[in-house]
């Protein structure tokens, strides 16, 4: 699948999927962490039918650039602003999968005039995504997170393993990740070797790790920093999809991102792992239209 690419106001050049551009509403299609634009190819092949698609592949993953590193999830925030002024769009529909959820969150809260409607994915919560401290037995100690990026940086789970997997481009141990932690339903035989490629190619896992714990839209803490409030400023209409079978975002973490949206509406996948892309594409199409129709 074809990616172009268009270079920002802020000097990063980013690559996109964009099909069927003479069609009247857009649909964002927003990637996770360890992923790219590609990985939405099988929401991208539907809609591309009767919607204009874009699908960034977000600063330092995929084929775009890393010239500033960012902070927080808002540098992505920004960037689809910017690439939404770049081409011309003034109201998306935006579909965000796993970290690509808590962006979505953001986008809608900063630009709301931009988003018409907000699908999330398997989605990262509102208060971030915790990384905690390992024992000896390279078991969580649950009642303590990392507090610097650096400590994280060291994870010799979480974080180690992928970023010299993404370093030495070692497709064999990624692959057994992907199968591991989120195809843990099903595996897209034909395309988990072009999937894995795209994985590889990111630069910015420790930035974006470190952006998900101290990522807070809530009005407490996270246990590493306190939350920005900014949950209130999301004011489209909502749907939340989650799978009883996902290993990565647990359903408290679903759960406690639905309860502080009330117009937010959910559709729980009883077999639905991680990549509800890959698990049953059909039913997850249907959800999806019938929200946004």
């Amino acid at each position: 699948m074809e990616k172009k690419h268009i270079k920002l106001s802020n000097n990063e050049t980013l690559y996109y999927i964009e099909k069927n551009q003479e069609a009247k509403q857009t649909i964002l299609f927003v990637h996770g962490n360890m992923s790219s634009s590609y990985h939405y190819k099988p929401l991208i092949e539907h809609f591309e039918k009767d919607y204009h698609v874009v699908a960034p592949d977000l600063r330092g993953f995929g084929d775009s650039t890393y010239h500033q590193a960012i902070d927080s999830l808002e540098y992505f925030a920004d960037d689809l602003a910017l690439l939404m002024e770049a081409l011309a769009l003034s109201k998306v529909i935006l579909v965000g999968w796993s970290t690509g959820g808590g962006i979505g969150l953001k986008f809608a809260a900063k630009y709301p005039d931009s988003i018409e409607k907000l699908v999330l994915l398997e989605s990262a919560s509102f208060r971030g995504y915790p990384i905690f401290k390992k024992d000896d037995a390279y078991q969580p100690i649950l009642t303590e997170l990392y507090q610097t990026k650096e400590a994280m940086a060291k994870d010799p789970v979480q974080v180690l393993p992928a970023l010299n997997a993404m370093q030495n481009n070692d497709a064999n141990f990624m692959k057994q990740v992907w199968q591991a932690a989120i195809y843990n339903v099903a595996v897209p035989e034909e395309a988990f070797d072009a999937n894995i490629k795209e994985t590889l190619k990111q630069r910015n896992l420790v930035d974006v790790d470190w952006a998900l714990m101290t990522f807070n839209m809530s009005h407490s803490t996270n246990g590493v920093v306190e939350g920005d409030h900014s949950i209130d400023d999301v004011t489209c209409p909502v749907l939340s999809v989650w799978g009883k079978k996902d290993l990565v975002i647990l359903e408290s973490m679903f759960q406690e991102t639905v309860d502080a949206l009330p117009q937010a509406k959910t559709h729980i996948f009883e077999h639905g792992s991680h990549s509800p892309l890959t698990d049953d594409k059909a039913a997850l199409i249907k959800v999806i239209e019938d929200f946004i129709q």
